[in-house]
């Protein structure tokens, strides 16, 4: 992981040079644009493992870079950073493939430690466990396939990850620090707004399911069926 080349896409100079100081301390090598036309050059120019990538960029947008990279079957890891928290909302409802999400002001050790996992994900190794049955649904950790009455659910990377911790957990509450740590694989958390957003929409994909993730007040979240 140490040496892999990290893209931050920011027009606040201050952002990007806070972002290079945490990540090089850890032997990540970083470069910098300041606009999304820029980015998109410097993703084909110099192939970067992962791009922290901040939605309101000048000549062409966040939403725009993610966008047009996922079209061209781009699969560079993305890291969004939103200036609002209702941006996340509206981030994770366009599908636009982005791998997570950070509002500013953002810790920038939280910053490195979410880099770190959205690494440690993408070369995870494909899990064989057997598929798991919840009432109508099936969930397959070796196929990555969720399937409800034998209708095909599509979900995101990170939403299938989610209901598998969940799956995994069934009827047990867990804390939005343990779905971080579980399904996100952070080990410093900060921000976990991440977490109910993506509950929020995994909520409406399995929606006609015998399966449903309940809230429990103050604790955290829990799978039931």
């Amino acid at each position: 992981m140490a040496g892999e080349l990290i893209l931050v896409v920011d027009d606040e100079p201050n952002i990007i040079q806070l972002a290079q100081m945490y990540l090089e301390r850890e032997g990540f090598r970083v470069a910098s644009v300041g606009d999304g036309e820029a980015a998109l050059e410097a993703v084909e120019a110099k192939q970067p493992a992962l791009m922290v990538l901040d939605v309101m960029l000048p000549r062409l947008d966040g939403f725009d870079v993610c966008r047009q990279l996922r079209a061209d079957d781009n699969q560079i890891l993305i890291l969004m950073l939103t200036a609002r928290d209702e941006d996340i909302d509206k981030i994770v409802g366009l599908e636009l493939g982005a791998d997570d999400y950070m509002t500013k002001p953002f810790n920038p050790r939280e910053l490195v430690a979410r880099v770190k996992a959205i690494l440690r994900r993408a070369d995870r190794p494909q899990q064989s466990t057997e598929p798991i049955h919840l009432g109508d649904m099936v969930i397959d950790p070796a196929r990555r396939e969720v399937t409800i009455n034998g209708e095909a659910v599509e979900l995101r990377t990170q939403e299938f990850d989610l209901l598998l911790t969940f799956a995994e957990h069934k009827g047990l509450v867990l804390s939005r620090e343990q779905l971080l740590k579980l399904a996100w694989g952070y080990d410093f958390y900060g921000q976990t707004r991440t977490v109910d957003v993506h509950v929020a929409h995994l909520r409406k994909k399995i929606a006609d399911s015998e399966g449903s993730i309940d809230t429990v007040t103050g604790v955290g979240y829990k799978l039931v069926v």
